[in-house]
């Protein structure tokens, strides 16, 4: 049906035709603007999900490999009274990991981002 045809069908039905051609309307668009977004972010949700998961798992197995180089491949340095030393060795090169994590989130893309012309730099 063209356009003219619709023009001509609601003229024929009157006001209640044109006001539930309206209505019809406005729900068709908020389920557009509203639906299409909220499936891309939830597509953008689960990747970034098992992203993190991956990368904590993945943390988690690199902290564990140092911890075992350090008390198998360093021969009798962390034996004895010195056997506590690569749990420390390892917590603070996590801890350094995730400070230099940290950093670099707050120092992200956003803040060398220029600000647009028009708005107040934040």
């Amino acid at each position: 049906m063209t356009a003219r045809g619709k023009a001509k069908g609601a003229k024929s039905g009157g006001l209640p035709a044109v006001g539930r051609e309206l209505a019809d309307l406005v729900v068709e668009y908020a389920k557009q603007e509203t639906f299409g977004p909220l499936k891309s972010l939830g597509r953008f949700l689960a990747f970034g999900v098992a992203g993190s998961i991956a990368l904590a798992i993945g943390s988690v197995l690199l902290a564990l490999a140092v911890l075992r180089v350090l008390q198998e491949e360093t021969g009798s340095t962390f034996t004895g009274h010195l056997s506590w030393l690569p749990y420390c060795i390892t917590a603070a090169a996590a801890t350094v990991a995730a400070g230099l994590t940290a950093t670099r989130i707050a120092k992200g893309p956003a803040r060398r981002r220029p600000a647009r012309a028009g708005r107040k730099a934040v």
